[in-house]
């Protein structure tokens, strides 16, 4: 329908900063769901880092650290366990647990964002490593999903062809960084400055871009 206005959520479930935005994120779903239903809410996984069996490079290991203790200083509320850094061996490779939140998208569309919580859990609380399949096949689990089904469905081709649709999405709407919102009505949008404090200062955004399409 060209005059449905949609509200694109483009996100990694291994962003640190997606982490630190999820309090906000939820709180402006909430009100958008009670005040706004005629806004369509759509999450997709715009892939930070491909697939890659390499072991994260030193400068890159320093470089994520220095984001979390920045988050953690500049973000109320947001921890990271960094036990992480020395129980796995990590890698740059957020592009499983994409794949992972998209099968459970196809199994179950209502427990997808349930997913990328569990994953973010076992990430930045937990120290495991979602890099690695046990630890996604254990998050569905913890979910309720039967762990043959969801590796299965990890590994079907559908999930690899919604994952480079979902990433061809958040490349047409201008997306170089997550998390990120654009807002969209027929063919005009608008990106909205992400706020990891307010979900007021959002939402005004939201509204007056709105007004705009």
């Amino acid at each position: 329908m060209p005059n449905l206005t949609r509200l694109y959520y483009s996100h990694d479930p291994m962003c640190s900063f997606c982490w630190a935005f999820r309090p906000v994120w939820a709180e402006i779903q909430s009100t958008l769901a009670d005040k706004k239903p005629d806004i369509e809410i759509i999450s997709i996984l715009g892939g930070l880092a491909p697939d890659s069996n390499e072991p994260m490079p030193e400068e890159v290991k320093h470089r994520v650290r220095a984001a979390w203790q920045y988050i953690e200083q500049n973000i109320p509320g947001t921890q990271f366990n960094y036990d992480f850094w020395h129980l796995q061996k990590p890698r740059r490779s957020t592009y499983p647990s994409c794949r992972a939140t998209i099968a459970v998208r196809i199994l179950d569309p209502s427990l997808e964002a349930t997913m990328v919580m569990a994953i973010q859990h076992a990430y930045y609380k937990e120290a495991q490593n979602p890099s690695d399949e046990n630890t996604l096949v254990a998050c569905a689990e913890s979910i309720g999903l039967d762990a043959t089904r969801f590796t299965q469905t990890l590994h079907s081709q559908a999930c690899v062809q919604i994952f480079e649709q979902d990433r061809m999405r958040s490349r047409s709407l201008g997306i170089r960084g997550f998390p990120s919102l654009v807002i969209t009505r027929g063919n005009s949008q608008f990106a909205i400055p992400v706020d990891y404090t307010d979900a007021t200062t959002v939402l005004n955004k939201l509204s007056e871009a709105a007004s705009l399409l």
